[in-house]
């Protein structure tokens, strides 16, 4: 079924579609098929032989969450779920009851669905700890209609707001999610550190949990920083969180780890259909704890599948090309950013530490220079290759890792069930068979995640254009705004600008020369004057035109 996201509109005496997130021609409806909808409301269209019907009302075009469920739909991301296989019954396999142990969730203030939680416990010789993750395996049988559309999706796809589930909302907010004060099914990942926190060998199985805190990543960092009381048991935990997570930071980044450090952009709505205001999160501290355990529940899969060359779903991150290193090298000194030593020669394994200690040194200098906050570490990111799915273990670069996996997020990643049935598979707790067409399923997954990616930035940069155009109808749309020139090409410079807008300045529009690309791709250069626009550079620009459905800005030399 063929379907248009569209505005109705009348044209004389005809009421037709108005095609919102591209440009086309206007669809005529049909009346008799319009149920409710009127001028001005945002619908989905059947299209078809004869005019269109109306398929669904999403509300007005004027408010930014009818914007964002249409959005969905125009992405071909909202899907009707596929129906809910009865719970299963009969013979349950063997659990290990965890339900005594203090177990409790952290994650963002608006989750809903909750794929991991934490146990920690001081024993005579260290701290063991619990990495609980949801077991979805046990909901979503191998080879079901329900897994079939799973894999379809790959992923769920997540905008200011709203989400369209990876899997059902009966089992992603509420069966297989960890809430609180209620019997879970998981698969945990139980280590031993001893007491100089060295990891011993983990432990995987199935077990039973009851999660009794769900905490914010704002509520956990009070607890930690004494600024909100909460039980002794509950309070000691996250400390012994804190000093394992910290400790496994500090010896990833010793052992060659990325250190890049980008924010998210967060929304706020004012319940009208308007956007209020919009900031960069950056990375929380409860985050960064969370992370890291994550992190070790994946390492620790992922290394005992790959030790025993079992297949699976590994997380890769290849080494970056020595020449791509060679180059960041020569724009991030033109650029006169300070720069780690490099050999004469580098081998990819020296490509790879090297990149490591420039990301460490390009962080360094944008905090304390405040110059290039937003350019310098892009210009890190883009010389590296793209993390992805591949049935073999090739390491993960970004991590120093040498076998890596995604095992943490089965409510919401497919490669996390597959990797699950792997390991269950492999100790003997399930008949679930991995997918012979592995290869294919890597390839898929990756660009899911690539397309679900996409997706997510464009509802961001809707949200924003939405956000702007409020901003400059009070300040006034000569406004003078302060930015930073985060991208250059042959045609024109990207301009961040109040720390979350970027827009795009034409080089036509820049006075008194012809500017072209420089060689480097890193600034564009007058031919006569040799005035030059670098990244990093400051500059100061004017809001020329916002598109509003598009979510593109274009600016102008203030």
């Amino acid at each position: 079924m063929e379907t248009l996201v569209a505005e109705l509109a009348r044209r004389g005496k005809l009421l037709v579609g108005d095609p919102f997130f591209e440009p086309g021609t206007p669809v005529v409806v049909d009346r008799k098929g319009v149920r409710d909808a009127s001028v001005g409301d945002l619908v989905v269209l059947r299209l078809g032989r004869g005019r269109a019907r109306v398929e669904k009302i999403l509300g007005r075009a004027d408010r930014i969450e009818a914007v964002l469920e249409g959005l969905l739909w125009h992405e071909g991301v909202r899907q009707e779920p596929p129906p809910l296989p009865e719970e299963p019954r009969g013979m349950e396999p063997e659990r290990v009851d965890l339900r005594d142990l203090l177990t409790f969730t952290i994650d963002p203030a608006t989750a809903k669905d909750f794929d991991d939680a934490l146990s920690f416990r001081e024993e005579a010789d260290g701290i063991r700890a619990w990495v609980h993750i949801a077991d979805v395996s046990r909901y979503v049988p191998a080879g079901s209609p329900l897994d079939r559309d799973a894999a379809e999706r790959a992923f769920s796809v997540y905008v200011p707001g709203r989400v369209e589930p990876m899997l059902p909302e009966r089992l992603s907010a509420d069966l297989c999610s960890l809430r609180p004060n209620e019997d879970r099914h998981c698969v945990p990942v139980e280590v031993l550190f001893d007491a100089d926190l060295v990891p011993g060998q983990p432990a995987f199985y199935r077990s039973l949990i009851r999660s009794r805190e769900r905490l914010t990543y704002s509520r956990a960092e009070a607890i930690l920083a004494g600024g909100e009381r909460a039980g002794e048991e509950l309070t000691a935990a996250l400390r012994l969180a804190e000093r394992l997570a910290l400790e496994l930071r500090r010896r990833r980044f010793a052992r060659g780890a990325l250190r890049i450090e980008t924010g998210e952009i967060e929304f706020a709505f004012d319940g009208e259909g308007g956007v209020e205001r919009a900031w960069v999160q950056s990375e929380p501290h409860a985050h960064a704890l969370v992370e890291e355990l994550m992190i070790l529940a994946n390492e620790a899969v992922g290394a005992l599948l790959a030790g025993r060359r079992r297949d699976a779903l590994y997380r890769v991150h290849e080494r970056p090309e020595p020449q791509s290193i060679e180059l960041l090298l020569a724009k991030l000194g033109a650029l006169e950013v300070p720069t780690p030593p490099a050999p004469e020669r580098l081998s990819p394994d020296e490509a790879a530490r090297l990149a490591a200690r420039i990301s460490e040194r390009v962080t360094e200098y944008t905090s304390q220079s405040g110059r290039g906050e937003n350019a310098f570490p892009a210009l890190v990111l883009r010389s590296l290759k793209q993390a992805r799915y591949d049935p073999r273990n090739l390491g993960h670069s970004g991590l120093a890792s040498r076998a890596y996996c995604h095992f943490t997020s089965p409510i919401r990643r497919y490669p996390d069930l597959v990797v699950h049935r792997a390991l269950l598979r492999e100790l003997g707790l399930a008949e679930d068979s991995v997918p012979e067409e592995l290869e294919e399923l890597a390839e898929w997954t990756s660009q899911r995640e690539r397309q679900g990616a996409q997706v997510e930035y464009r509802a961001d940069e809707i949200c924003l254009a939405w956000l702007l155009e409020r901003q400059l109808f009070h300040a006034g749309w000569d406004a003078v705004l302060d930015g930073e020139i985060v991208g250059a090409i042959g045609s024109g410079l990207f301009v961040r600008f109040d720390e979350v807008f970027e827009g795009y300045l034409p080089a036509r529009r820049l006075p008194g020369d012809y500017f072209e690309l420089d060689p480097l791709g890193i600034s564009l250069v007058g031919r006569r004057s040799g005035h030059a626009y670098r990244l990093g550079d400051a500059i100061a620009v004017r809001v020329d035109r916002i598109e509003k459905t598009s979510g593109r800005v274009s600016v102008e030399l203030a």
